[in-house]
């Protein structure tokens, strides 16, 4: 059967028909063209399909979208301004915390509702909050290299 949903993608309002066995990931990926939403596992284990929700970590993969109708969802595509990279995502290039890159907006989506939520995590919180993204290349250390570079940034502190 099909519906249509309205949704905040990205901060621009979309009206979108869809199928109701349609995942959220499906509606970006081939509706919306927000390639950096990517499925690996296809079963929320492994974080690649990150994005957010109304400002919360979700897996996209097998979130169905007639669930999400209302809602606001943020992707990689979403931070920064177009023209300037969001300092999460500039930490993750400093600290080369993303090898192949093919975690890194789950990742990256992730830190921010950490962030957003935790002003200055312990490692064990940023561990724990990280546990559902996987990084096959075993990017850990520069990952939480990338996390202490983020939270600098955004307090105005830099290093030196």
């Amino acid at each position: 059967m099909k519906r249509d949903i309205t949704l905040r993608v990205n901060a621009r309002l979309e009206t979108i028909q869809i199928e109701d066995a349609e995942t959220v990931l499906e509606v970006l990926r081939d509706r919306l063209k927000l390639w950096s939403v990517r499925e690996s596992c296809g079963v929320g284990a492994c974080g690649s399909c990150t994005v957010l929700l109304n400002g919360r970590p979700v897996s996209s993969c097998f979130l169905l979208a007639a669930r999400v109708g209302g809602s606001e969802i943020t992707t990689l595509e979403g931070l920064g301004d177009g023209s300037k990279l969001d300092t999460i995502q500039e930490a993750f290039v400093e600290q080369r915390a993303l090898q192949c890159a093919y975690c890194t907006p789950g990742f990256v989506l992730s830190v921010k509702a950490l962030l957003d939520e935790i002003p200055n995590p312990s490692d064990d919180e940023i561990r724990e909050y990280l546990a559902g993204n996987l990084c096959r290349c075993a990017g850990y250390a520069d990952i939480l290299r990338a996390v202490r570079a983020a939270e600098e940034k955004r307090s105005g502190v830099t290093e030196g």
